[in-house]
């Protein structure tokens, strides 16, 4: 399949490098792109661990500018360094249980934030035109009911103060593409799981409680339908569309993997029982139905076929597979968990950025 770039890719500027998502495309872009120049752009929030890019952080081709991106002046400094030529946006307050206790912290980094680089890009690219890739969420679109899935042309409903934040985003990127010329493309992506996730996340805490034997807290009867995405091939998307997507489109990244979240809950129990020799009825009976959150949407699907007719891209990994693979991860990987839950991380932060740095932004 041809190649549809029109750009020399030089410099790529990566927001929210070290979370989840962000540090599993750096540490597989960094050594198999040796050629481009990779700015991680990350203020070191509480779900970024610096830990998570050690096989990268001495990269000749890698770097990190702790800056915040809803620093417009902290911004405009790195695109005047840099002269990036292309934006991998993945920085985002993204968890919807914080989203409802402190949904401004969610405004201010997905709005203003994506602001504050649309408009460096239009200040800086002018005739030479980069490429701003914009990575967004399936929440956007709202619930499904028992049948159906979304498609990129789906209508936008959010239900939450994150889904309604990174709605907000998508409609200024196709806005400054339509008003300013910006060339983007988009990607809506359903749920990912794989390593190096924080542990407040569905996947990596049921994990850890069952190999610790406490508590599996499932929202309501566990009956709500994610399409389940593993990272790694979520990261291959990316640069799918990045290399064959088509400018000012937006492309819905699924993985093909429909379950209850109790049904996720039960194959991670099985799936720590095969690799610890639990007792997997044992595990099992740690599960604890709890109030369901308020907004919780039922069921998420998306429609991958435009990605793959147009890209040549499709998930190349089984649920059951990434998830053994992750399981074995996070059993092998006790010191980044430690790390995380003890703080530690944060202290380096410190130690290196400073306290503002190492509390956060406001």
């Amino acid at each position: 399949m041809p190649r549809r770039n029109t750009f020399e890719m030089r410099t790529a500027l990566v927001t929210g490098g070290a979370g989840f998502i962000g540090a599993n495309f750096l540490n597989r872009s960094v050594p198999e792109r040796p050629d481009v120049r990779f700015v991680n752009v990350d203020c070191l929030t509480y779900a970024a661990n610096p830990a998570s890019l050690e096989a990268v952080a001495g990269a000749s081709n890698y770097l990190h500018e702790c800056v915040d991106i809803a620093d417009d002046d902290a911004v405009e400094d790195v695109f005047d360094r840099y002269t990036p030529d292309l934006i991998v946006h993945f920085a985002a307050e993204s968890h919807v249980d914080r989203s409802i206790v402190r949904p401004r912290a969610f405004v201010r980094t997905n709005v203003e934030g994506t602001l504050n680089l649309l408009e460096a890009c239009r200040r800086h690219w002018g005739s030479r035109r980069g490429l701003f890739h914009h990575v967004s969420t399936d929440e956007v679109y709202g619930a499904l009911g028992q049948s159906g899935r979304f498609s990129e042309t789906s209508r936008y409903d959010p239900s939450s103060p994150y889904s309604a934040s990174k709605a907000a985003s998508d409609h200024l990127v196709r806005a400054w593409g339509r008003t300013f010329g910006l060339r983007f493309r988009l990607t809506n992506c359903s749920n990912n799981y794989g390593p190096y996730q924080f542990p407040e996340k569905l996947v990596p805490l049921m994990i850890l409680n069952a190999l610790e034997r406490k508590p599996m807290p499932v929202y309501g009867l566990g009956e709500n339908v994610r399409d389940w995405l593993y990272v790694g091939d979520h990261c291959d998307a990316i640069w799918a569309v990045v290399e064959r997507g088509r400018d000012g489109e937006t492309y819905n990244v699924g993985g093909g993997a429909e379950l209850s979240n109790l049904e996720v809950v039960h194959r991670i129990c099985a799936s720590v029982a095969r690799r610890t020799g639990a007792d997997e009825t044992e595990l099992r009976s740690l599960i604890r139905f709890v109030e369901d959150r308020p907004g919780h949407d039922f069921r998420y699907a998306v429609d991958s076929t435009k990605i793959r007719q147009e890209c040549g891209w499709q998930p190349a990994t089984s649920f059951d597979l990434a998830l053994d693979a992750t399981v074995q991860w996070y059993l092998e990987h006790a010191d980044w968990v430690d790390g995380v839950r003890t703080g530690e991380y944060r202290r380096w932060i410190e130690l290196k950025y400073g306290a503002a740095v190492a509390q956060g932004p406001e």
